[in-house]
């Protein structure tokens, strides 16, 4: 049966732009699964009933529904085995790790250069509630929070081992890309995509990284729309 993907839309049905869904989409692309997408909004929340769950990801395979895009890179890895993206004990903690440092430090960062232009992306009908419910999370509002280089310098901070490794290694995970970095690349993506600003300077061993991987899977990513083309 084919594979149903739930997955977050903006202000233009075609414009794919969060970082969780983005893990997603590479993990299918790493695995060779072919998939239908469903565009999903903020407040489209019955549209997800059937999942018990108010947020995407969403991933239906026949009759089974995996929620959250780790645990549907977990799914993926245990159901179609060939093509492994986190691997088992050791290799699996440090995946894991890398997770939590991508989610609590990397995102962060880039959610203070990026803050205003993800608002002008999403469907003006979700802005109120995204303008409100990020408001209530940061204690400040959107406007207050958007400092791009602060978030700039920030990044390029947070960065700096995934740099040193990245000036010996053409991917994350070796010769090629897999779990480690997808997790990075979903949020260095969601940027890219709804934003003009350059995160990361042009030449930076993450620039080139990212150059590699929109280019990955005969360009899974690389004909994603953007706000450019809006």
């Amino acid at each position: 049966m084919t594979i149903k993907f739930y997955e977050l839309c903006g202000r233009d049905e075609r414009l794919r732009f969060s970082p969780y869904c983005w893990r997603v989409r590479m993990a299918l692309a790493h695995k060779g699964l072919e998939y239908t997408s469903v565009a999903w909004r903020f407040l489209d929340k019955q549209a997800l009933a059937f999942a018990d769950y108010d947020k995407v990801p969403v991933l239906c395979d026949g009759d089974q529904v995996v929620t959250d895009s780790f645990e549907i890179m977990r799914y993926l890895d245990k159901v179609y085995p060939d093509a492994p993206m986190l691997g088992e004990g050791a290799s699996y903690q440090r995946v894991l790790l890398f997770k939590y440092f991508v989610e609590r430090s990397v995102t962060p960062a880039l959610f203070r250069i990026i803050a205003m232009d993800l608002l002008a992306a999403i469907h003006p009908d979700d802005r109120n509630y995204f303008r409100e419910t990020r408001e209530a999370r940061f204690g400040c509002t959107l406007e207050e929070f958007h400092q791009p280089e602060q978030g700039k310098q920030q990044l390029k901070q947070v960065l700096a081992p995934v740099r040193d490794l990245l000036r010996e290694s053409a991917f994350l995970d070796g010769d090629a890309p897999a779990g480690a970095d997808y997790l990075l690349f979903g949020s260095m993506m969601w940027a890219h995509v709804v934003s003009t600003q350059e995160v990361v300077e042009p030449g930076d061993p993450v620039d080139e990284w990212f150059k590699r991987m929109l280019n990955a899977h005969g360009g899974a990513a690389s004909s994603a729309l953007t706000v450019r083309e809006l």
